[in-house]
């Protein structure tokens, strides 16, 4: 299978050769190999580096996207353009129902988990919303953003912690001037519709002594139903009878009503109402966002930001859309005004009153849904300024809240305040019989889900430039950078009351928790010019930086970085870096305390499916001797897969005694600009990422799976995660909560390829090519230190997954697209090829075929201040691939949900 991902890297550039075109990430390439100015240091973002460089040149592999690619996109969120990158994983995103995200879009870079994934703005961190310290980067403004670097490595010695697996920067146009206002509508051919409009203008102030930029932003995502695409619908996903099944409990005489109301003796056990979840989630967003510099002195300015987002969105959060259900003893009374002749003939009545049990799910209530309610804020404001020429200083102050409100409905309580159990009081007062019955909704109320609200102050000062002021060695002077950061962050969690104890028809508990922690770190950076001007040595530059972390909860640990960058001539540039990260827990991992939802929601909500594939000791896959040891019923006996099979509760929740996790990246690459072939830049990076001690959680299906086939010992500490009923051998509860596990550690390569050319032959102003993949050499994931690895590269399932999110970890990924560009248009073919993966348990074999998406677009230049851009994603109106027990039967986190997508831009300019 690997072979044929190598040829599928090496063909795909090949396949636009003959026309050389380009397109979506033209950005890396076209400026990795650039040389420096020969100017002083004017100021450029250059992502992994604090030290200021004239060019966007440096030893970290960063792959860039520009504003006009992500506009050619029709681009209204960040998730319009981010799930395109071959270095992000899925993570969490509108289609993501049932996580704790509410709304959100979350990173995960390299299938390393979201927590792992480091968010910045302008080089300093954005706001986190979660406590999984996440940023929702739909809070980040499309219309202002200049590009988006990538940083493919470890840099954690540049940025601290969370950057274990790289750092997406978001680079936001400070300078804009001008006024520009954009309509946008995006709508899928088969349902669904995004739309939104963006107004932003900046300019001078002060004869030009200051510049402000303001951007405003609305945008709109109707819900879409599973309903709507038929793949999507789950027919093994039941819930109990709508129409209830009624028993007697004194002769065992059963009845009930099917879907229509229609009474019968032989009723379903369940009903289906898949059609009716939700598929992606409705969003209605706003976003202002100001930035701002002002020269107060000659050589001091102030600059800063403000930003403000509100998203509100529907979601069916952690325990699923599955409304809830009832199953209990109720005692009827003869002259219960509900009852017809043929409902009082199956009931025994004993003075008047029979006792009856009532097993029926509450769908007049509706689906489980929060309405969440999120408020961002960020507020930075700084001076920095020049000390000479060559050597600048930078202080700045940043403060960061995100405020959460979430009513739930769909949900009622079991008892009343007074301890009196509300169906078996209101038996004789509500219609139990047959679906759709107005005064079941009697019992129906809203709970204020949570409030979660997460802070954030950052102090930063900096010191950069280079030795050119005091001395210069052969090949140049000395560039530096040394700092001083103090980051503080705090988070709180409250539930109501009912979901604090579990008094709720979904039933299991919700914890509230809190937490607080500090860091205070110095750190510093130099970059060396060694050589220069030599045979086959243009340049030979060393480097090197050194974070020293000292966190209030954990103590004090320290992250060095080490590179090179070695330029041959002008047609090769080689470059490598090594250094060591380090994760602190976050709130959710060592704060929160343990919540619980009855285990056999792992059966019966879709999106908790793939944390559980059924016994191994019942279905025969399990080895025997293990089997017998713990318990366990025979093969066949039994149905694992059913609700009742799973009898007790899944706990989960923070650990007090987990530390921060520790590791290494190392990166080495090329970059190419052959001059004998102008316009063409190739980039080639291997990297690996090696972390131990990583914190996640370990599912069902993994401690069961390593206990009973993998590593079947009596003293594996995975069997302790799911214990037995010792009456029958039943699985009984599981514990999910976090720990740190053995050992997350990836090998890889990144390509890069761009090419721009003007054949003779061709109208208009050239062809242009661009390629970006990545491709996963090995992907090991051990789940404890006492257990056997396992080779993740080219999965799918849960079973490789730390953190329960990303369920797909393809081995290789790409984007590449052909651009024809004229002087006032561009039409643009850009093709997603998403590899091949197989089952990662054990003994299984499915697999699931790579997947290509293509997507039209094109832009116009109407008149001098009018540009109309417009396309059709996913052309081909490719469904996603059909996954057994996934989620919607398929993946969402990865693939495709939508369908073809009709997409179109209008764009006024002054």
């Amino acid at each position: 299978m690997r072979n044929k991902h190598w040829r599928a890297a090496l063909a795909a550039p090949l396949l636009f050769l003959p026309a050389l075109a380009g397109g979506a990430y033209a950005q890396t390439t076209a400026t990795a190999g650039a040389e420096p100015a020969d100017s002083g240091l004017e100021e450029i973002v250059v992502t992994g580096t604090r030290i200021p460089r004239p060019s966007l040149t440096a030893a970290s592999p960063v792959a860039s996207t520009s504003s006009e690619d992500i506009r050619l996109q029709q681009a209204l969120t960040v998730q319009d353009f981010s799930t395109k990158l071959p270095q992000l994983a899925g993570g969490v995103r509108a289609s993501s129902q049932g996580s704790d995200a509410f709304g959100a879009q979350v990173f995960d870079l390299r299938n390393f988990g979201q927590s792992r994934s480091l968010v910045l703005i302008d080089g300093t961190r954005a706001t986190p919303f979660s406590f999984r310290n996440s940023v929702d980067v739909g809070s980040i403004p499309v219309a202002l953003i200049k590009r988006v670097d990538v940083l493919t490595g470890g840099a954690a010695a540049v940025y601290g912690a969370d950057a274990v697996a790289g750092v997406v920067n978001f680079i936001l146009d400070r300078d804009f001037e001008g006024i520009e206002g954009t309509v946008t509508d995006r709508s899928a051919q088969h349902g669904g519709s995004e739309y939104g409009a963006d107004l932003t203008f900046g300019g001078n102030i002060n004869n030009g002594r200051g510049h402000v930029v303001v951007a405003l932003n609305y945008t709109k995502r109707d819900e879409v139903d599973s309903g709507s695409r038929k793949w999507a619908l789950t027919p093994a996903s039941t819930i109990p009878n709508v129409g209830g099944v009624f028993t007697d409990v004194a002769s065992g005489r059963k009845f009930g009503f099917d879907g229509s109301g229609q009474f019968t003796t032989s009723p379903s056990a369940t009903s289906n109402i898949s059609s009716e979840y939700p598929l992606i989630e409705p969003l209605n967003r706003y976003n202002a966002t100001a930035l701002y510099h002002y020269d107060l002195f000659d050589n001091v300015e102030l600059y800063g930001r403000a930003m403000y987002t509100r998203a509100k969105t529907e979601e069916s959060g952690t325990p699923g859309p599955n409304p809830p259900s009832i199953d209990q003893v109720v005692s009827i009374s003869q002259n219960n005004p509900f009852l017809t002749p043929q409902i009082a003939n199956q009931l025994t009545f004993v003075n008047g009153t029979a006792q009856m049990r009532i097993t029926r799910s509450l769908a007049e209530l509706g689906l489980i849904t929060y309405h969440t309610d999120r408020e961002t804020e960020q507020v930075q404001t700084g001076l920095r300024g020049d000390i000479t020429k060559n050597i600048k200083w930078d202080a700045y102050v940043q403060y960061g809240r995100s405020t959460e409100d979430s009513p739930i409905t769909g949900d009622g309580l079991v008892t009343s305040a007074a301890g009196v159990n509300n169906v078996a009081s209101l038996a004789n007062t509500i219609d139990f019989f047959g679906p759709n019955q107005s005064s079941v909704k009697q019992l129906g109320l809203t709970f204020d889900a949570f409030h979660r609200t997460r802070e954030q102050l950052i102090g930063s000062g900096v010191l950069s430039g280079t030795s050119a002021d005091l001395f210069s060695l052969p090949a140049g002077p000395v560039g530096f950078s040394l700092g001083y950061e103090y980051r503080n962050e705090t988070g709180n969690y409250t539930q109501d009351s009912a979901l604090l104890t579990g008094n709720t028809f979904r039933q299991g508990v919700q914890a509230a928790y809190s937490g607080s922690f500090d860091v205070k770190e110095i750190y510093g950076e130099l970059l060396v010019p060694v050589l220069k001007d030599l045979p086959l040595i243009k340049g030979f530059d060393v480097g090197g930086a050194y974070r020293y972390s000292e966190y209030s909860l954990w103590g004090a640990d320290g992250t060095p970085k080490g590179e090179f960058t070695w330029t041959v001539d002008d047609n090769i540039r080689f470059r490598g870096t090594m250094q060591r990260v380090i994760r602190t827990p976050n709130f959710s991992e060592y704060a929160a305390a343990t919540s619980s939802l009855p285990f056999n929601n792992l059966v019966t909500v879709a999106r908790l499916a793939p944390r559980y594939a059924g016994d191994p000791c019942v279905l025969g896959t399990g080895n025997a001797a293990q089997c017998a040891r713990f318990g366990a019923p025979a093969v066949g006996s039994t149905n694992s897969f059913a609700p009742s099979y799973l009898e007790g509760q899944y706990f989960y929740g923070g650990n007090a005694n987990i530390q921060p996790e520790t590791g290494q990246t190392k990166t080495i690459g090329a970059v190419i600009t052959p001059t004998f072939i102008p316009h063409l830049n190739i980039t080639v990076d291997y990297y690996q990422l090696n972390l131990t001690g990583a914190i996640g959680v370990i599912q069902p299906v993994n401690a069961l799976t390593s206990c009973y086939i993998t590593n079947p010992t009596a003293n594996n500490p995975l069997c302790k995660l799911v214990s037995r009923n010792p009456a029958n051998g039943h699985l009984a509860n599981a514990y999910v909560n976090n720990q740190n596990l053995g050992l997350l550690d990836q090998k890889g390569f990144d390509i890069g390829m761009t090419y721009f050319v003007e054949p003779d032959w061709l109208p208009g102003a050239g062809l242009q090519f661009a390629y970006q993949a990545n491709i996963v050499s090995t992907y090991l994931f051990q789940p404890n230190a006492a257990v056997a690895t396992l080779e993740c590269a080219g999965t799918y399932g849960a079973t490789c997954s730390s953190d329960g999110t990303t369920l797909v970890q393809p081995d290789y990924r790409h984007n590449a697209s052909v651009s024809w560009l004229f002087d006032d248009a561009m039409v643009r073919l850009a093709w997603t090829r998403i590899g091949s993966v197989r089952n990662s348990a054990p003994g299984q074999n499915g697999t699931i075929a790579a997947q290509n998406y293509f997507d039209l677009t094109g832009s116009y230049k109407l008149t001098k201040d009018i540009s109309v851009s417009g396309g059709i994603q996913n052309i081909l109106d490719k469904d996603p691939p059909f996954v057994a027990g996934g989620v919607f039967n398929t993946f969402p986190d990865t693939y495709n949900v939508e369908g073809r997508v009709f997409s179109i831009a209008l764009t006024f300019r002054q």
